[in-house]
């Protein structure tokens, strides 16, 4: 796990030499172990590698980027191809991990973020056709694999990743992201330079400043909670969809950007049940056991519910005793709604169970105010949740840890949101459209933008065009649709709920991916998914949803707002994942799979009425702050009026008020 960073110009001009040790030092988090640089030209110049003083000890022969030797050899002539890497070793802790990394003929170079999990398979399968290898990094296989079968490889990649990789006698550059978009990568064009990144601050490090706020992407941010396009709030910086490939070809200029996976609900398998558990309980296990390699200690965020105790009592299995960690909550005035947010007690238990070194740290209601400047500096791409309290865990698994698993991916695969399905319920594709469009659009209506942004950004929305097609007001609905691909056919609940599965997979997972590796990697820890493992992925999409969501005929709406008071309600909610509860009741505790679904949230209802209300307002209404350029001041403050009277519970929206007020004050 890794940060990468880098530059290539497409018209032949000079890379700006000052610029390009920035951008790997500004993301020095994702990898404090060690650091390399790489720049290269077209035609038969032999690239020059480079490290920095930092790290210079650990190869004297090596010129530093910082030194007269490296500025010398930066200044011999003009560079227009640059590739950053910042390392977090996990894998292969020796000097043969060291990136850029060429494949054995030195004609492929690659940075690589993430783990490949298969890596050892693809090895030998390639030795067999006589590479040898220098090391026992994956990044090397990966590179191994692209000679051998070309960028086709990526089909073969089981893990998670963001790589760039350079083919110097075919002068392509290929930025490559993983199925599921667990790990991020960001590019521009800036005046000619492609710019890429694991975060954005790299591109705005070589650009020496922020570009304007995106307003497309600002108008979806405050009516998802989300940004469902490849927009960033950066106008002009994007991020590379999961399962693509954007490639650059270095001779002619030309930027390509193509699909290569995507989820598929549609083929459902007509195996026996009994059958599907079997499977589904072997390839859990394979995962698990799979993403289980590394050379360095592992442990698990557990929250006492089926997914993270799944995959903690399978780690326990393959590794014995590990590092567990927990997040709870000061719940001396929740309200009655949040006093099960608290999930300490049942973590404990499965701690117990399972003999794990078992680790907590409880939040109160100042440790909102005291993390969020350091959170959205890290965030910066932001998205979907209320995120402060995972960024605490992370914090606290990195003390003991420097890889830590979790149960992300179960709800999204295996059909853990029933009320969400239900919410779009309607007898054609236009109504589920429509009605399932209507329950995403969390923070804010569209007849209530006008009143929520300022005039001035009121007045340049209105003159934008999204691809030259639709005004800002009918902006959401048309990425909405583009989510789909093609316009959904709805015939009975089993398509609504297909076409669910496929939606959230899309936007709300990838949303939770994206924050997810920032949080972690903010403290340089890795974080594993391995409920997204590739087969066990295959598999899940072929189970019939009837077998997900028990009962789907007698699918009703329902206020998610009351699942945690009416018992008829929590019965309800607790038809999704039925094929997961039943497989994992084999190892887990009835009462794990009884449990009731819930998020890790914070009890911030009732702290945006008590104690941190003057944080907020003073925060949001301050009249220096830059929020008034962008957003009605005073619709802010009839949002926080609504939610201190209890008219109403605005915690999300006034989640996403402080998370922007953060933003533009780093990054405008």
């Amino acid at each position: 796990m890794c940060g990468i960073a880098g530059a290539v110009s497409l018209r032949g001009q000079p890379l700006d030499i000052e610029r390009l040790q920035p951008m790997v030092d500004v993301i020095a988090h994702r990898g404090p172990d060690d650091a390399g640089y790489l720049v290269g030209a077209p035609g038969e110049v032999a690239p020059v590698l480079m490290t920095d003083t930092q790290f210079r000890h650990r190869r004297p022969a090596m010129p530093a980027i910082d030194d007269g030797d490296g500025r010398a050899a930066l200044s011999a002539r003009p560079w227009s191809i640059f590739l950053g890497h910042r390392r977090l070793s996990i894998i292969d802790l020796t000097e043969t991990g060291h990136q850029p990394m060429p494949a054995h003929d030195d004609s492929t170079w690659i940075v690589y973020n993430g783990e490949t999990y298969n890596f050892r398979e693809l090895r030998a399968e390639l030795e067999t056709d006589g590479i040898r290898f220098r090391g026992s990094s994956d990044t090397e296989v990966i590179a191994a694999a692209y000679e051998r079968w070309g960028i086709r490889c990526v089909d073969r990649l089981n893990g998670m990743f963001a790589f760039a990789l350079w083919d110097r006698r075919r002068q392509r550059l290929h930025l490559v992201r993983d199925r599921y978009g667990i790990k991020p990568l960001y590019y521009t064009v800036d005046d000619g330079t492609l710019l890429f990144g694991s975060e954005i601050k790299s591109l705005l490090e070589y650009r020496r400043g922020s570009p304007p706020v995106d307003l497309l992407a600002l108008n979806e941010y405050f009516s998802f909670q989300n940004v469902l396009s490849d927009r960033t709030l950066f106008e002009g910086v994007h991020l590379l969809p999961p399962g693509h490939v954007l490639t650059v070809d270095l001779a002619g200029g030309g930027v390509t950007k193509e699909r290569y996976w995507d989820f598929d609900f549609s083929r459902e398998s007509d195996v026996p049940r009994e059958q599907i558990e079997e499977q589904l309980a072997e390839a859990i296990g394979r995962a698990v056991e799979r993403q289980c390699v590394s050379d360095v200690p592992i442990g698990c965020y557990l929250s006492g519910g089926m997914d993270s105790g799944t995959v903690t009592a399978l780690a326990v299995g393959n590794l014995g005793r590990l590092c567990t960690f927990t997040g709870g909550f000061d719940l001396s005035e929740a309200t009655e709604r949040e006093m099960s947010f608290d999930e300490r007690a049942q973590a404990e238990k499965m701690a117990t169970l399972f003999q794990t070194e078992h680790y907590e740290f409880v939040m109160h209601s100042g440790d909102l105010a005291a993390v969020m400047d350091e959170l959205i500096w890290h965030l910066e791409d932001l998205r979907v949740g209320q995120c402060y309290p995972n960024y605490y865990i992370a914090r606290l698994a990195s003390r003991f840890v420097k890889v830590v698993m979790g149960g992300v991916g179960g709800d999204e695969l295996f059909g853990g949101y029933p009320w969400r399905y239900a919410a779009a319920i309607g007898p054609t594709a236009a109504d589920y459209i429509e009605h399932y469009y209507r329950y995403w659009k969390r923070l804010v209506s569209n007849a209530d933008k006008p009143s929520l942004f300022s005039g001035d950004v009121v007045a340049e929305l209105r003159d934008l065009r999204d691809d030259g097609a639709v005004p800002f007001q009918d902006h959401t609905l048309s990425v909405f649709k583009r989510v789909f691909r093609n316009e959904p056919e709805v015939d009975g609940l089993g398509d609504l709920v297909r076409h669910s599965l496929y939606f959230e997979c899309k936007t709300f997972l990838h949303g939770l991916l994206v924050v997810q590796d920032k949080l972690g990697m903010a403290h340089g820890l890795e974080e594993r998914v391995p409920l997204l493992d590739n087969d066990l992925v295959d598999l899940a999409m072929t189970i019939p949803v009837t077998m997900k969501v028990a009962g789907i005929d007698h699918l009703e709406r329902l206020d998610e707002n009351l699942l945690w008071k009416k018992e008829e309600y929590r019965r309800r909610m607790h038809t999704g994942k039925n094929i997961l509860r039943s497989t994992m009741s084999r190892i887990l505790p009835p009462d794990v799979g009884e449990a009731r679904k819930q998020g890790f949230s914070a009890p911030d209802e009732t702290w945006f009425r008590g104690r941190a209300e003057r944080y907020v307002r003073d925060t949001l209404l301050d009249p220096a702050s830059p929020l008034g350029e962008y957003l009605d001041l005073a619709f802010v403050e009839n949002v926080l009026d609504e939610h201190q009277s209890g008219r109403r519970n605005r915690r999300l929206l006034i989640w996403s008020f402080l998370s922007f007020e953060k933003w533009l004050a780093h990054f405008q």
